[in-house]
């Protein structure tokens, strides 16, 4: 039956307009163009761009776009570092009608070749530093589809250059309409980007996002960190990943600086934060703590108040110790690629500053509650999709629902499906609920270690691991056992100049963990890492069956 309130009260176009983050950049250009939006360098041979000036720019990559036969729903494929046309691939794209996907930079030939198939790119836009990759990866194609490479020369790089392209980004922009009228999408639904998941077993799923998603989790960024307008974004985080948390459409909604960064290393980062007056930046751990161990002398007249995000693992006390004394102020989210980044965040309480840093540790660690515009988060039995016990102790699974949520898996039916059944998105993280309703992670389901029968957490052995002082980075395996089935397996990377046994480790967890969960095996070394931070569990899985993880 119609209600009155839906008679003769019609959506048009004067009372309803697709959600998109392409309007952020429109409405900053329009009220503050004189404003920095892109800053590249150090000292006066930096890159600078005001928001009018990106916004032609953005323009003008979308007109040459459609005139080089782009069209609406056609990917156009980029592999760049953190640089401005990076930056202008945000909006300029899908300011086309077409799909971003941002390669992930650090992925061998294979790999690239077989997303540029999967995804149909019929562009690429490539950085000089990865022209050999994408030269290789060309050779490797399936497809016969003809494909554009545009290459970009970045005056700040200075490595070689082995240009593939039929044409350069600037000369490729000269073609276009600095005041091309694009439009917004008929859809909300429509896909704005094709993120690759950096899938450990078999070919990577292509994670499809909205523009709606797209433009609610931006939003969300803003109202998590209470950004202000003007704020300078340090880009430590690669914006090939998950589009860099969707903080470029966020940067745009704020009116912030873009502080570019080509590579990630501590001298540039403190350089950068120094220069331009560096407010916020986002993170893996390793990214943290490579800060935080770096000397003392590089962190001199750094900005006050700094605020860092972190993702991944759980910030350990000797971290948030650590940033605190360099005055930064540390926010620990959590999310998955299909989820476009972070989409919980543990929320931090007034009365928490007040507590010893052992208890902020415990509570921070929590992967917290949802994201403001994210429906529902909630730790269900993944047999009977029902919430478990908000008692911090009965495992579930984590599972999503709401705008932050990707249109699933492209050309991929079947896991799409599981991905959402029962109206759910399913992370296949395992966490309890606490009494306040914050989550926090136990597990990976394919990392609990079951040992007599026993289920062990590794992310509850890597904390102790974490609170030893010499302790850099950790991960925790199951090691096949003869008896027990399975006994876990650590694998420490140690800070710069330390010397601590395999024996002096199992003493410390001894202390903090009942006998059983306690590592069989240490091993000491570099540990092995995408090129977001996140530790490769599976390499180490490898190893741990093999002759490198000895019993102790």
């Amino acid at each position: 039956m119609t209600s009155m309130f839906d008679l003769d009260l019609p959506q048009t176009a004067a009372n309803f307009a697709a959600m998109s983050p392409l309007t952020f950049i429109e409405r900053t250009a329009q009220v503050y163009p004189d404003r920095l939006a892109v800053v590249h360098g150090l000292g006066p041979q930096a890159v600078r761009q005001t928001w009018g000036v990106t916004y032609d720019r953005c323009r003008q990559l979308a007109s040459a776009l459609v005139l080089a036969g782009v069209g609406k729903n056609d990917t156009v494929a980029v592999m760049l570092p953190n640089t401005p046309p990076m930056v202008e691939a945000h909006f300029g794209i899908p300011m086309a009608g077409a799909v971003l996907n941002a390669l992930n930079t650090r992925l061998d030939p294979e790999t690239v070749a077989f997303m540029l198939d999967h995804g149909e790119a019929k562009v690429v836009i490539v950085d000089p530093e990865f022209s050999g990759i994408l030269h290789k990866a060309l050779a490797l194609r399936q497809s016969t589809r003809p494909l554009l490479v545009i290459d970009v020369i970045d005056p700040l790089y200075s490595g070689p250059s082995g240009g593939q392209g039929q044409i350069d980004y600037e000369a490729f922009l000269a073609k276009g309409d600095p005041h091309f009228a694009w439009q917004l999408p008929d859809n909300e639904w429509d896909a704005i980007a094709l993120n690759y998941t950096s899938g450990t077993t078999g070919n990577p799923k292509g994670v499809v996002y909205h523009h709606r998603g797209a433009a609610t989790n931006a939003i969300s960024n803003i109202l998590e960190w209470d950004m202000p307008k003007h704020a300078a974004y340090l880009w430590s985080l690669p914006m090939f990943h998950c589009n860099g948390w969707c903080f470029p459409w966020t940067l745009a909604a704020r009116a912030a600086v873009n502080v570019c960064l080509r590579k990630v290393d501590a001298q540039s980062i403190f350089d950068m934060m120094r220069e331009h007056g560096v407010t916020h930046y986002c993170g893996a751990p390793i990214v943290h703590g490579l800060l935080v161990n770096a000397p003392d002398e590089m962190k001199r007249g750094l900005p006050s108040g700094i605020k860092a995000m972190v993702a991944g693992a759980a910030p350990p006390a000797s971290m948030i110790e650590g940033m605190e004394q360099m005055g930064f102020d540390l926010t620990h989210v959590y999310g998955l690629t299909e989820v476009y980044g972070p989409a919980t965040v543990c929320a931090k309480h007034e009365e928490w500053q007040k507590l010893p840093i052992g208890d902020r540790a415990r509570l921070n660690a929590r992967q917290g509650v949802r994201y403001h515009l994210e429906r529902e988060v909630c730790v269900l039995d993944p047999e009977t999709l029902k919430p478990v016990p908000h008692d911090g102790e009965t495992m579930g699974e984590i599972m999503f629902k709401g705008n932050i949520a990707m249109k699933g898996y492209l050309k991929n039916p079947k896991a799409t499906q599981e991905a959402f059944a029962g109206g759910w998105f399913h992370s296949g993280d395992l966490a309890v609920q606490y009494p306040d309703g914050y989550i926090k992670i136990k597990d990976r389901s394919k990392d609990i270690i079951i040992s007599g029968g026993e289920n062990i957490s590794s992310i509850e052995v890597e904390d102790v691991l974490y609170r030893h002082p010499d302790v850099l980075a950790a991960a925790v395996v199951a090691k096949p056992d003869a008896r027990w089935g399975e006994t876990p397996c650590a694998f420490v990377e140690l800070k710069a100049g330390a010397t601590t046994t395999a024996q002096a480790m199992v003493a410390h967890c001894k202390q903090h963990l009942a006998g059983f969960k306690v590592p069989r095996a240490i091993v000491f070394g570099e540990l092995p890492k995408t090129s977001t931070g996140k530790i490769q569990k599976f390499e180490l899985r490898k190893l741990a069956g093999s002759a490198v993880a000895i019993d102790v």
